[in-house]
Order: C-alpha cells, then sequence, then structure tokens
C-alpha cells in the first residue's frame, strides 16, 4: 500500500502484534465490565451472583439491556473499523472511510426510499435495498475519482465529502417533503439507547462480514499494492475488489438499520494501528477490530455519564473526540 510520507520524513514506530492485541484486549474486558456496570437502571454484581434474595431484576437488566447493548456496541466498533481499513487499502488513501465516500448516505438514502415507497417491508428486504444503494453510491464515487492524479491524496477525499454531502442533502431535501425527518435521524446519529435483546441480532452478520475480511487479507493487501503488482502475483483484481466494496456497503447498510451512523470510527481507529504496526492487512485486522471495539465502548460510556442521567448519543461523542484525535495525528511529526 502507499504510504502517506515524503523519502524525507522518518518512518512511523512499530510495535509487536501480540504488545497491540493483548493490550487491546484488556482494555477491551475492562470497558466492557464498566459499560455493563453504567446506566440509570440500578444493577449490581452482588445482586446478580446472589441466590438467597431470590430476585432476578439484575439477570433480566442484564440480558435484556445490557448486555444486547455492549455486544451491539463491540460488533459496531468492529465492523465499522474493518470497513475503513477495507476503504483505505483499496483506495490506497489514508483519509476515507465509509461515511466518506458515500456508503453510509446512500444506505440511508436507500432505508428512506423503501421505507416511503414500500411501507410493509420487511427489514431483510430493507436491508438488501440499503446494502445496493450503498454499493451503488460506491461505484459511483470510485469512477468520479478514477480520473484524479494518484499521488493527491487530499483531492480523494475532498471529492467524497462533496459526494457525501450530495446525497445527504437529496435525502434530507426528499424527508422534509414527506414530513419523515425525524425517522431520517434514527439512521443518520448513531445512538445505542434503543439497542434491547432481539434489536441488534442483525450486527452478528458484520461479525461474520469481518471475518471473511481476514480470510481474504493478504489478497486485499495486494490489490492495495496497485494493478501491476496484482496481475504478477495471480491475483484477480476484480473479483477481489468487489467483494471488499461489497462487504464494506453490506457493513454499511446494517450499521444504518440497526443503531445509525457513526462518523471517524473508521478513519481514526485504522490510522492509529497503521501508524504502530504498519500496512499488512492480515496482521493489522485483529488490532483495528479490538481497538475499534474498545473506542466506540469508550465514547458510548462517556456519552451516557458526562451528563447523567441523560445521554449523549455515541454519534456525538465520536465526532469530536475522533476529529480531535485524527487531527492529533495529521499534525504529529514522524
Amino acid at each position: 500500500m502507499t504510504a502517506i510520507t515524503t523519502p524525507n520524513q522518518k518512518q512511523p514506530w512499530r510495535l509487536s502484534p501480540r504488545v497491540v492485541n493483548f493490550g487491546s484486549l484488556l482494555v477491551m474486558l475492562l470497558l466492557i465490565l464498566v459499560s455493563v456496570s453504567v446506566g440509570v437502571a440500578d444493577f449490581s454484581w452482588q445482586g446478580l451472583f446472589s441466590l438467597a434474595t431470590g430476585e432476578r431484576s439484575d439477570l433480566e437488566l442484564l440480558l435484556i439491556s445490557r448486555l444486547p447493548r455492549t455486544l451491539a456496541i463491540i460488533l459496531t466498533g468492529v465492523s465499522m473499523s474493518v470497513a475503513g481499513m477495507m476503504m483505505q487499502v483499496i483506495l490506497k488513501n489514508r483519509f476515507v472511510e465509509p461515511s466518506m465516500v458515500g456508503a453510509t448516505q446512500s444506505a440511508a438514502f436507500g432505508m428512506l426510499a423503501i421505507s416511503l415507497l414500500v411501507p410493509t417491508a420487511t427489514l431483510s428486504m430493507k436491508m438488501a435495498v440499503a446494502t445496493l444503494c450503498a454499493l451503488g453510491g460506491m461505484v459511483i464515487f470510485m469512477r468520479l475519482i478514477r480520473r484524479l492524479p494518484a499521488t493527491d491524496y487530499l483531492m480523494i477525499p475532498l471529492v467524497g465529502i462533496v459526494f457525501s454531502g450530495i446525497i445527504e442533502a437529496i435525502t434530507t431535501f426528499i424527508a422534509y417533503q414527506t414530513e419523515t425527518l425525524q425517522l431520517l435521524s434514527v439512521w443518520t446519529f448513531g445512538d445505542f439507547s434503543g439497542v434491547l435483546a432481539g434489536r441488534y441480532e442483525m450486527l452478528w452478520l458484520t461479525g461474520v462480514l469481518c471475518a471473511i475480511a481476514y480470510v481474504i487479507a493478504d489478497k486485499l493487501t495486494i490489490v492495495g499494492l496497485g494493478d501491476t503488482i496484482a496481475k504478477n502475483l495471480g491475483v484477480n483484481r476484480e473479483a477481489v475488489l468487489w467483494a471488499g466494496i461489497s462487504m464494506v456497503a453490506m457493513i454499511s447498510a446494517v450499521v444504518v438499520i440497526t443503531v445509525g451512523a457513526i462518523p471517524f470510527v473508521g478513519l481514526v481507529v485504522p490510522n492509529i494501528i497503521s501508524r504502530m504496526m504498519g500496512d499488512q492487512l492480515k496482521r493489522t485486522l485483529p488490532a483495528v477490530a479490538l481497538l475499534g471495539a474498545s473506542a466506540v465502548l469508550l465514547c458510548d460510556i462517556i456519552g451516557r455519564t458526562v451528563r447523567y442521567p441523560f445521554e449523549v448519543p455515541v454519534a456525538t461523542v465520536f465526532g469530536v473526540l475522533g476529529a480531535a484525535v485524527f487531527l492529533w495525528l495529521l499534525f504529529r511529526k514522524g
């Protein structure tokens, strides 16, 4: 994959994958315990494991609300981080993620369209339409940037921001005309407050897609090195490319349908891991997944505690912190 450093810049420091993965796993486990414990409803681990009282309220709260929410957060963080890493490898650009290439906005447009045209559509039908729209948006974006200079790294995200803004504006206009702005906000503003048992299980599909991405990680890395290298190494570039963007489109659609769009996850997390571990996708994907889950967990905990008992949506918290971290990465030397 093409680096964004100049020949005069020092190469970024590297850490062992075992060190990064072990540290990220410990942090994630700690955040899981905090996430399960934090909330407006009373919950205590003592009451959960106490059999003398005979009360099941703590267990029911854990199984119906706290555990499903935590699992949804983990799956969202993992899938969006992996999707962002795949997009950066495919497009050979560190400044892109699904929400910056029109995937997330196109998925929201598809959800709005199917909800207006076929109000009785099943969840699977909505997911299929949202996935097709996300895929169509990504294909249009890739055609738009085809004529851009390969060395102009800033033009690609700029075109993506403009393209995504146009799709979002069209979607908002349609929602305004049809008085469905409140419905649209559910898909464009990521929030886990409504996650309960029975309302998040579709996110397990994103976990399966991330596992598939790990299986084909080496081929994605080769595709990111360029057409000539992929052909010389016997990799079918078109097949791998379509597989990658299809998985990104489906991940974006499922996340938008279930919890809404969350910005910067697929942008910040892959950049942090790439600075620490390099660009080989096979070795970096586990660390990307663990750090993505931990980052979204941390932002959700902050959102639940900063104005307790009220809750700040995780999209707002991650938008602020993610932007700050990414700006720090941009201006940090080496």
